[in-house]
């Protein structure tokens, strides 16, 4: 009679608890009506780069590929760059709500740009775009270790108290959202960055950092989304994916 009822109790926890939850998990790269509803829109579709292409060129550099649903890039240290250019969305953005999981090798290194000015006249994305970055807290030098350069951080301006970045080869969630110059970053559900642009505090932030150097920096205010490829720290062969890229326009 126990033996009936443990296998009762059990069949209730794997039919109510387990099954419900995996029934009800969100395919990768998809939305949900309530999404739909909200406004959101997916900026990758799991299958292919309709969407984007490498910075300053028609279509993705040949070290980015898909992989299992995710946008993958697998790079050396040397090579063409054109092949490991920064991809950018062929649609600008003003203010929004972004989201987007990725993951790494151990060590690398990368990036999410948005406000991206794609121009002849800059010859890379970071010369106009601000970057949440991504790198590993284990072993990525000297970001990992230097504050304003580590996960989450808005790259070389502003840093979070507190870094809340998963191991290499475990997924990470990223937020961005901007809205008319009111801009929040969240790591894993944290948030980590909350600051303003274009106003005085802005622009003098801008002159104590390499970021002086490019006038136009920091300064548009509609711009491309951009996954960073072009750094080439970690162990080989360096590999990068996103997945589940998904916006709503604010």
């Amino acid at each position: 009679m126990l033996e009936k009822l443990c296998a009762s109790v059990i069949a209730v926890v794997l039919i109510g608890g387990i099954v419900p939850s995996l029934a009800h998990a969100q395919e990768a790269n998809t939305l949900t009506a309530q999404e739909k509803a909200q406004g959101w829109q997916l900026l990758f579709n799991g299958k292919n780069f309709d969407g984007w292409h490498s910075y300053l060129q028609k279509s993705p550099g040949k070290d980015w590929r898909i992989d299992d649903g995710a946008i993958m890039l697998e790079r050396s240290r040397t090579g063409d760059e054109k092949d490991f250019a920064d991809l950018v969305t062929d649609a600008e953005y003003s203010n929004f709500d972004l989201k987007l999981e990725w993951k790494m090798t151990p060590c690398a290194d990368s990036g999410v740009m948005f406000y991206v000015h794609e121009s002849p006249k800059y010859r890379e994305t970071y010369e106009t775009g601000p970057e949440m970055q991504i790198a590993d807290l284990v072993c990525t030098k000297p970001d990992s270790q230097v504050l304003y350069e580590r996960s989450g951080d808005l790259f070389d301006l502003m840093s979070s108290d507190v870094e809340r970045v998963h191991e290499a080869g475990n997924w990470n969630q990223f937020e961005i959202i901007a809205d008319h110059g009111h801009i929040q970053f969240f790591q894993n559900g944290h948030k980590v960055i909350d600051t303003y642009f274009w106003n005085d505090d802005w622009r003098k932030l801008i002159t104590r950092t390499k970021f002086a150097q490019w006038p136009d920096f920091g300064t548009f205010k509609t711009g491309h989304i951009s996954l960073q490829g072009t750094e080439d720290k970690g162990d080989l062969p360096i590999r990068l994916w996103f997945r589940n890229i998904k916006l709503r326009q604010l």
